[in-house]
């Protein structure tokens, strides 16, 4: 069935403001929608596919657009409908271009350059290969160049999980189970679920298996004081409550009120009230020193490049200038500082990213702990032990999609050591005792 002509039209539009990169691709998106309500759903979906096409493609569909006529824009568009929908379901295409499109869809594209075959920005690239080698890294630029699927977590409050599956196969919706988060389910396809009586009524969540095993790592226990710092729209937020049984105290700060905000209705969905969500001003306002040293676990899921989210964010690399990395690094090193004040003796800190970067992931973790030698690495193949999660790992968890198919993700763990006991008033220290014994 062919797209109606107004498509192409509306996909070069958005696409041509998209490229000048001054804005988030979904955040012009929800925009441009809004302001063209007439677009249906099969119209808007096409036009978002074609969008994150061209995004994941951008340096391969442009090297072979510009030359040769024919408007670099417009064939832009059609490689990134085409890539969405296919050749067939495309309006008004002329012979040439038919043809054009078809010669374009047959090439080999493991034979290209990899300038051309990661669609990557140079620094980017580099970096990447430099960290994991030319033949992984090749593979991890595929994988981050592919549509990711779409996850979802089963809230154990509300739900369980095989039932979970059978009701979604009713829809009918096709879902698996996930491999390494207890409460994943992986969904073919992306169906609409806004609609279903599962999702209303808060027994399911959508959120990728990494993240969900980020908040597994945690390892929050019924009656904790826990804090999730960097909470954002609350998706580990609302992991973490579930793990706690709705007991304790779980406390979501975030710098953002606009991102908390959205937690509240997915609260509400949910079932917990054990969550207090808090909009602080910075990692050292006086909301959090009034917590100092009285919380059993802290997550801090720090603000990062997302490098690791490319397959849901592909823009990300193109608006991200590599200056902005080192930033970055200092930004993630004074709030994992800040949030290491609230951890309690014998307590543990989890630090974590969506980055695929060693220096936002492997330096900030090496840095923290040269820094703080009240705290000790905990290996994070104990931490998955002892969560009895399947994942082998050595001292930092590393999740990459050509791995495990999740987006990628960093988390280390580190645990406040065990304050030294006072000696009792009435008896001597062993310096002082010894000085004695010398007397």
């Amino acid at each position: 069935m062919r797209l109606p002509p107004a498509v192409l039209a509306s996909a070069e539009e958005v696409l041509r403001e998209i490229l000048r990169f001054t804005a988030p691709a979904d955040t012009t998106l929800s925009r441009y929608f809004k302001d063209h309500p007439r677009l249906g759903g099969r119209e808007r979906g096409a036009i978002a596919e074609c969008i994150y096409a061209v995004l994941r493609n951008k340096n391969f569909f442009t090297e072979f657009s510009e030359p040769n006529g024919g408007a670099t824009m417009r064939r832009l568009t059609l490689l990134g409908l085409a890539d969405a929908v296919g050749i067939d379901a495309l309006p008004g295409l002329s012979e040439e271009e038919v043809e054009w499109l078809t010669r374009m869809r047959d090439i080999d594209r493991s034979l290209l350059h990899k300038s051309l075959r990661t669609n990557m920005p140079k620094w980017l690239w580099e970096k990447l290969a430099e960290q994991y080698g030319e033949e992984e890294a090749l593979q991890l630029a595929d994988a981050l160049n592919a549509p990711a699927p779409l996850d979802l977590r089963v809230n154990a409050l509300k739900a369980d999980r095989d039932k979970v599956i059978e009701q979604l196969a009713q829809a009918p919706i096709v879902a698996t189970a996930t491999p390494f988060a207890p409460l994943g389910l992986r969904v073919l396809k992306k169906p609409q679920l806004q609609n279903l009586p599962l999702f209303k009524e808060g027994a399911i969540e959508v959120q990728d298996e990494g993240s969900q095993v980020l908040a597994q790592i945690l390892g929050a226990r019924r009656g904790e004081m826990v804090v999730d710092f960097c909470a954002g729209a609350g998706g580990k937020t609302l992991a973490l409550g579930a793990q706690m049984r709705n007991t304790g105290r779980l406390y979501a700060f975030d710098v953002s009120e606009k991102r908390l905000a959205k937690l509240k209705p997915r609260l509400a969905r949910s079932g917990l009230s054990n969550v207090h969500p808090v909009a602080i001003a910075h990692e050292r306002d006086a909301k959090i020193k009034r917590l100092t040293g009285k919380i059993d676990r802290v997550l801090v899921d720090a603000p990062c490049s997302g490098m690791g989210t490319l397959r849901r964010n592909p823009d990300v690399k193109w608006r991200q200038p590599v200056e902005a990395i080192a930033e970055m690094h200092a930004k993630q090193v004074s709030i994992l500082d800040g949030a290491a004040r609230l951890v309690k003796s014998g307590g543990r800190l989890v630090y974590a990213t969506c980055s695929l970067l060693n220096e936002e992931n492997d330096a900030v973790a090496e840095q923290f702990i040269a820094n703080h030698p009240d705290f000790q690495l905990v290996p994070m193949s104990q931490v998955l032990a002892e969560q009895k999660i399947d994942l082998e790992m050595g001292d930092y968890l590393k999740l990459l999609p050509h791995r495990h198919q999740t987006d990628g993700f960093f988390a280390a763990v580190f645990e406040r050591k065990p304050m030294a006991k006072a000696a009792p008033a009435d008896e001597p220290s062993e310096d002082e005792a010894g000085s004695k014994a010398e007397d």
